[in-house]
């Protein structure tokens, strides 16, 4: 049996992430993974132009297929994982830095950020998910302490997979006209409509000149975009596009959904809103190293492999993976590293809905 195999992946999220994190050197990791931070734009492109093509040839099968027929649903299923994969570009577009692989920032906004309703600004606030000073704080917007609190809260996380979609083509069709006319809404709008996040009471920060230009840019595209499918089937071809706005609802839930369940696994959510140490960080975000095949299909573009991430978030995705099993290799025996590790997405779902029962049963004996 491997040595990662051996690592206990039971452990309560409290005791991993306080036993010894002073123990757990991020320089000596870095060391050990210096040569592995250079992109490889080939890989990129050959990845992302793949997984949108299969996507959208199998997109369009679903409605040339007999309607509920096993074949459909094949289509379906692989259309909707394959978008899902190209979509999750996103996180590696927001952590490029400025005026690299600029090309490949304009064509996934141009297929991905703008039909999906994606654009990238929408995601640049994720920086905030890794800054020391932000992380598990109220500003950060893609952390919640699922695990300190009511098990509900984990399921009304899940469910709003069903109401993304629709708000979020509400968000472009007449949201953004709106602001575009009135200063006083557009703060509004930016402030609490304009980013990808899990904490509704996330306020995002003002943007700088720069960057209202190009949230304006996006803006325009997914507008014209929205009202295109809506008004062009009736006016040029006289009908409506009932069957394609059916599928895209659905393939968008699916995809929200999956990346709801992913997201749930991405940390142990341990902290309440304060600030927490570097080290502390990293033993909160997990790795999944196991059976690729599956892991790969709900945390593609790098994502299973999130601890590695966020102990180097400028790491490219296609080394994540190496520099884990480096770390493995030669880090010590009794690393806080090793905590990282899941063996399965199902595994830490039970993990964190066991934590958020504990915790509401402490809750009820406090009050008590």
């Amino acid at each position: 049996m491997s040595s990662e195999k051996t690592v206990n992946l039971e452990r309560s999220a409290p005791e991993a992430i306080r036993s010894c994190p002073s123990t757990f050197s991020p320089a000596q990791a870095k060391k050990i993974v210096h040569d592995l931070f250079a992109r490889n734009p080939v890989i990129y492109w050959v990845d992302f132009l793949v997984s949108f093509g299969v996507g959208s040839v199998c997109f369009a099968l679903v409605r040339r297929t007999p309607l509920f027929s096993p074949q459909q649903a094949v289509c379906f299923v692989i259309s909707a994982l394959a978008y899902y994969r190209a979509a999750l570009f996103i996180h590696e577009i927001v952590h490029f830095p400025r005026g690299v692989m600029t090309a490949f920032k304009v064509v996934w906004n141009v297929l991905c950020g703008t039909p999906f309703l994606l654009p990238s600004f929408v995601y640049q606030t994720h920086h905030d998910h890794h800054r020391k000073t932000t992380y598990a704080t109220d500003r950060d917007g893609e952390y919640l302490p699922f695990a300190r609190r009511p098990r509900w809260e984990i399921i009304k996380y899940l469910l709003t997979s069903f109401i993304i979609p629709p708000l979020v083509v509400v968000r472009f069709a007449i949201l953004s006209p709106l602001a575009w006319i009135s200063p006083r809404f557009r703060a509004w709008v930016h402030a609490h409509a304009s980013s990808m996040v899990i904490d509704p009471k996330y306020i995002r920060p003002e943007p700088t000149p720069r960057e209202l230009f190009w949230i304006r840019v996006q803006e325009a595209l997914c507008f014209l975009w929205v009202w295109g499918v809506f008004l062009v089937p009736p006016i040029f071809l006289g009908r409506w596009p009932i069957p394609f706005l059916i599928q895209a609802y659905a393939t968008a839930v699916l995809v929200v959904f999956i990346n709801a369940l992913r997201t749930l696994g991405a940390h142990r959510y341990a902290f309440e809103p304060h600030p927490v140490d570097f080290s502390e960080q990293v033993l909160d975000s997990l790795n999944y190293p196991y059976r690729w095949w599956i892991t790969e299909l709900w945390a593609p573009v790098g994502l299973r492999y999130h601890a590695v991430h966020h102990l180097f978030p400028s790491m490219p995705y296609h080394n994540l993976g190496k520099a884990h099993r480096r770390l493995m290799a030669e880090l010590p025996s009794d690393s806080p590293y090793r905590q990282t590790i899941r063996g399965s997405l199902l595994a830490q779902l039970r993990e964190l809905w066991k934590e958020a029962g504990s915790a509401a049963s402490r809750s009820t004996e406090l009050l008590r």
